[in-house]
């Protein structure tokens, strides 16, 4: 048990939200877009899907006779890819800011069957807060930035597709 300002803290450690934020923090999926090279890191998860999609199109588009709709069969699959990617991110991290900015933890003592209810202190809900802001909040920011540029990147793509079909 943790002790905060007197009181014990009697959330398990793994299910305390500032540990939960640590480890998410640290996970390599997770970290992702916390790096410089996050642009980067998506290009290539791009390029993997654009290999994947590559295989499956080339069964629909032959690329020798339809080129532009093999490449942007490819690159609409590859898209919708990377979108579950940032979709799982998302989640992930807007949970963490949840958990960090709730007043009350719920938690499990050993297993579903018995959850219980945990008030924060004042201090470590300033704390708490604190670190959604400044710490969850530009994630957050910036994995909704890049879904709305891959957005209208998708959209552009599908006009295309239409406007050739």
């Amino acid at each position: 048990m943790t002790k905060y300002a007197g009181k014990f803290c009697p959330v398990p450690q793994e299910q305390q939200p500032i540990n939960e934020y640590e480890q998410l923090k640290e996970s390599w999926f997770f970290r992702l877009p916390t790096l410089e090279q996050y642009w980067q890191k998506l290009g290539w998860v791009l390029a993997w899907g654009w290999i994947i999609f590559g295989v499956i199109a080339s069964g629909s588009f032959n690329p020798e006779k339809k080129p532009v709709m093999f490449a942007l069969s490819a690159t609409l699959g590859a898209g919708f890819f990377v979108c579950l990617v940032q979709l799982r991110l998302y989640l992930g991290w807007y949970y963490i800011g949840t958990r960090l900015r709730e007043e009350k933890v719920f938690y499990e003592e050993s297993g579903w069957y018995d959850g219980q209810i945990w008030e924060k202190p004042p201090a470590v809900i300033t704390r708490d807060r604190l670190i959604a802001s400044y710490q969850v909040d530009p994630i957050l920011a910036r994995i909704r930035q890049s879904s709305l540029f891959l957005g209208i990147c998708i959209l552009t793509g599908s006009l295309i597709w239409l406007w050739l079909k």
